[in-house]
């Protein structure tokens, strides 16, 4: 009976139990199941969701628990549901992302054999995402929630000066508070100089970790921590949707940290196996789009094909005003039947504003695809490339790009992804990305490719927040805030 409940199927509870060849609710398991379903706060989920407190009182005034079996059903069935997918639909709330690899999972045949066991707990376990990161994380959301309830945190922060930074700050008068506050958080310790402590709040809030106290310190320190606590619970819900596991190996960039990763799964466990910066999307208008696709193939050498909105907008006006701009960075025309022109000339430029042509850029030092493009066909063209313009990397936000995502270590990636691909060692990899000649290499076997989005990270037991670069943690949060509450929840 998956995603039904025993009143959905028409059945009282003991002739759905006798069917399923289940238990029927004991009194222990009844009040097992109250206590998890009170406990759901913990998961980063709102009891009243699931009846909790009713059930309680239900519980409290001696109910029997085969006449509240019913209720008892549909609340736990919906809790199951909740923390293994997750209240809102990715889809309605991030333009066109479905994750696609999703574990089936049949909330009612969980709980009919934790009920069998006498271990409503089981089927907690079966139901939340199977990854540390995930009890990592209620681990800081407990801790952020204690930290909400310490009133010697909110001792105000005092204003910074007007030149907007701070480097000696022994003598500043918000000096106290300050110390207070990244001790709370963990950052400092004893008494460490101030600057010491907050490099370390810096690195976990992906700032420039100088030890200047400038006007984004200034704002990170401002944040709360029942905001924090917010912000952790909206991880949790996309932790949920996110198919981290489905692939023995898979690539994952992680648009608000600017890093990607690649790793291998061993006997369940994620083995992360490189590690770079990336630069995505700009937040203002080019936004790269969350997607779940597989690496299919490698060029080598590529053109780039400049997308039509890019030569619209800016490469046509640029060579209007400045012609020499097309023979520097080697463009040429390409025209409906694939004719290649590559000399610069109005009634060209006119075409690919027309549609008919487009331009495309040569293979080169020049190519802003650098010297190799990582392709995981969708929709939106999105991509991984090598970029010439590798002093953006040192930059602590690394939105730039027109959607697709400029890497730290192409070749490096390159190794890791072509490592069981006969024939295909360092230096062959090296000689594909310097021939100047473009050529496409198909894998032998795809590589899932996720472009998620958590703002909260767990890493060597210290939690990591980032900016919500993009908007989607406050659009999460509205779509939860304005959802009908379910049948059955308390008010």
């Amino acid at each position: 009976m998956q995603r039904r409940t025993l009143l959905q199927a028409g059945l009282s509870w003991p002739a759905w139990a006798a069917a399923q060849g289940s238990t029927p609710w004991t009194d222990a398991l009844a009040r097992e199941a109250v206590a998890l379903l009170a406990d759901a706060a913990s998961h980063g989920l709102d009891p009243r969701d699931y009846g909790a407190a009713a059930l309680a009182r239900a519980l409290a005034e001696a109910a029997d628990p085969v006449t509240l079996a019913p209720r008892l059903d549909t609340a736990v069935l919906r809790f199951l549901h909740d923390l293994h997918a997750g209240r809102i639909d990715p889809h309605a709330i991030h333009h066109d992302f479905r994750p696609v690899r999703r574990v089936p999972f049949d909330a009612a045949t969980v709980l009919q054999q934790a009920l069998a066991r006498g271990r409503l707990t089981d089927a907690v376990a079966a139901a939340v995402p199977p990854l540390p990161t995930y009890g990592h994380l209620r681990d800081a959301l407990a801790r952020c929630r204690a930290l909400a309830a310490d009133r010697a945190w909110v001792a105000p922060l005092p204003a910074l000066p007007k030149s907007g930074k701070l480097e000696d700050l022994s003598a500043w008068p918000g000096a106290g508070v300050l110390r207070a506050r990244l001790q709370a958080w963990g950052d400092l310790t004893g008494t460490e100089p101030l600057a010491d402590g907050l490099r370390r709040f810096q690195q976990r809030h992906g700032l420039a970790d100088d030890g200047v106290l400038g006007r984004a310190t200034w704002a990170a320190l401002q944040v709360t921590p029942a905001q924090r606590a917010r912000q952790i619970e909206l991880t949790l819900e996309r932790l949920r949707w996110t198919p981290l596991l489905q692939g023995r190996r898979m690539i994952v960039v992680n648009i608000p940290e600017y890093v990607l990763r690649a790793y291998e799964v061993v006997d369940g466990r994620i083995r992360v196996q490189l590690t770079m910066r990336v630069v995505v999307g700009k937040a203002a208008d080019t936004r790269t789009p969350l997607i779940d696709e597989d690496l299919r193939f490698i060029e080598f050498s590529p053109y780039w094909n400049v997308p039509p909105s890019i030569a619209r907008k800016e490469l046509v006006p640029r060579l209007r005003r400045d012609p020499g701009h097309w023979a520097r960075e080697g463009y040429e025309f390409v025209g409906p039947g694939g004719q290649v022109d590559t000399a610069l000339s109005a009634t060209r430029l006119d075409a690919v504003l027309a549609g008919g042509w487009r331009i495309r850029q040569r293979p080169g030092p020049r190519n802003a695809l650098g010297d190799i493009k990582f392709v995981f066909p969708n929709r939106e063209a999105i991509y991984l490339h090598h970029t010439p313009s590798v002093s953006l990397f040192d930059r602590a936000r690394r939105d730039f790009s027109h959607g697709c995502i400029r890497l730290e270590q192409p070749e490096a990636l390159a190794q890791w992804v072509l490592r069981d691909q006969a024939g295909w060692d360092a230096a062959r990899i090296r000689t594909a990305m310097t021939a100047g000649t473009s050529s496409t290499l198909a894998l032998a076997a795809p590589i899932p490719v996720l472009i998620a989005y958590g703002t909260t990270l767990v890493k060597d037991g210290r939690t990591h927040f980032y900016d919500d670069v993009y908007g989607l943690d406050r659009r999460l949060d509205a779509a939860l805030q304005s959802r009908h509450r379910p049948e059955g929840a308390d008010r």
